[in-house]
C-alpha cells in the first residue's frame, strides 16, 4: 500500500502497490450476490469493525462504498480459518496476534502495479543518478508490490550509471504475499510488452518447457535489491543510514491526511537534505512544504 504500494479509500486509478496481481473488486463472484444469497450474514457493525481493525493496523482509509469488495476477499479468510460468521472471526482476530493478522492486511490491500509506470518519474531520477555516475546511491521503494517497480528502478539505475557503480535498492510492501512474488522475480511475457527488446534480452531469461510464457529477472536485476516487510504507519522503521530517493507512489491516497503528515515527516527523517521523493499522480503534498518543496511533477526535494 508498503506498499506501503496497500485498500481502499481511493480512485481505482491504482498504481504500482497499487500493483499487478490486480483484484477485480466488483467482479469478485462473492460481491454479485446479493445480501439473502450470500454466504456469511454481513451487517454494518461487521463493515465498521473492518474499518476500524484496517485503520488501526495500516492506516487504510476505507470508505462505505466498498462493503462488496471487503465481503468478498474477507469471506475467504472465514473460509480459511473455519469461521462461521464475520463477529465470529473478527472477534478472534483482536484476541490474537498471530499470522493472521498478517492474512487480514493482505486481503484488504489492492495491488495494481506495471513497469516503468509513470514514466517520466523514471527519467527524472536517471538524470538524478547520472550527477554522482559512480555512486554510492540507496534508494528506497516504499510499495514494492509484486516487484515491477522495484524492478524497474534498478533497470534505470544499471542502465544510467557507470559498470559496477555502488547502488543499493530497499523494496517493502506491508503485503508479505506480494513481497514474496517480487523477490521471486517471475514474470509473465504479456507482463512485459512495456520494455524495449535490450531491456528483455539484458535483464530477464525466458522460460522454456513448462516455463514457456514466463520470464525471470537475471542475477544482475535482482542482487542489489533488499526485500523486507514494512508497515508505513508502524514507528520502529529498520532503516540504520538515510536514503538518497525514495519512491512512495500511490499510497498515501489510502490514508487520511493526519496519517500521510505521519508518514511524510518519517520519511523526511529516513531521506537526506535534498533527497528527491516520488509520488503517485494523485497525490499533492503542497500542504507539507516545511517538509518537502515541488522539483518536478509529482517529484519532490527533501528540505
Amino acid at each position: 500500500m508498503h506498499s506501503h504500494r496497500r485498500s481502499v479509500n481511493a480512485p481505482t486509478v491504482h498504481r504500482a502497490h497499487v500493483r499487478s496481481g490486480v483484484r477485480q473488486e466488483a467482479g469478485d463472484a462473492d460481491a454479485d450476490q446479493d445480501a439473502q444469497g450470500r454466504e456469511f450474514a454481513w451487517t454494518q457493525a461487521d463493515f465498521s469493525r473492518v474499518q476500524s481493525l484496517i485503520y488501526q493496523h495500516a492506516g487504510i482509509n476505507l470508505h462505505n462504498g466498498k462493503h462488496a469488495m471487503v465481503y468478498s476477499r474477507l469471506s475467504r479468510r472465514l473460509r480459511e480459518t473455519g469461521h462461521n460468521s464475520f463477529r465470529d472471526y473478527l472477534g478472534w482476530l483482536e484476541s490474537c496476534d498471530g499470522p493472521e493478522w498478517q492474512e487480514f492486511v493482505n486481503a484488504l490491500t489492492t495491488n495494481l502495479t506495471a513497469f516503468f509506470r509513470e514514466q517520466h518519474h523514471f527519467e527524472i531520477f536517471a538524470q538524478l543518478l547520472r550527477t554522482r555516475p559512480a555512486g554510492p546511491w540507496s534508494v528506497w521503494c516504499s510499495a514494492a508490490s509484486t516487484g515491477e517497480e522495484p524492478y524497474s528502478i534498478v533497470m534505470t539505475a544499471l542502465e544510467a550509471l557507470q559498470p559496477r557503480a555502488q547502488f543499493k535498492l530497499t523494496a517493502s510492501d506491508i503485503d508479505s504475499n506480494v513481497l514474496a512474488t517480487a523477490a521471486r522475480g517471475v514474470y509473465r511475457l504479456e507482463g512485459l510488452k512495456g520494455l524495449s527488446q535490450a531491456q528483455l534480452q539484458r535483464f530477464f531469461m525466458r522460460g522454456k518447457g513448462d516455463n514457456a510464457g514466463l520470464a525471470r529477472v537475471r542475477p544482475e536485476l535482482r542482487q542489489p535489491i533488499d526485500f523486507l516487510s514494512v508497515n508505513l504507519i508502524r514507528d520502529g522503521w529498520p532503516f540504520r543510514e538515510p536514503f538518497d530517493a525514495v519512491f512512495c507512489r500511490n499510497v498515501m491516497i489510502y490514508f487520511d491526511e493526519p496519517t500521510q503528515r505521519r508518514v511524510l515527516e518519517r520519511i523526511h527523517r529516513v531521506l537526506k537534505p535534498g533527497g528527491m521523493l516520488f509520488v503517485g499522480h494523485a497525490e499533492n503534498f503542497t500542504d507539507a512544504r516545511d517538509l518537502f518543496v515541488l522539483r518536478g511533477k509529482t517529484v519532490y526535494e527533501r528540505i
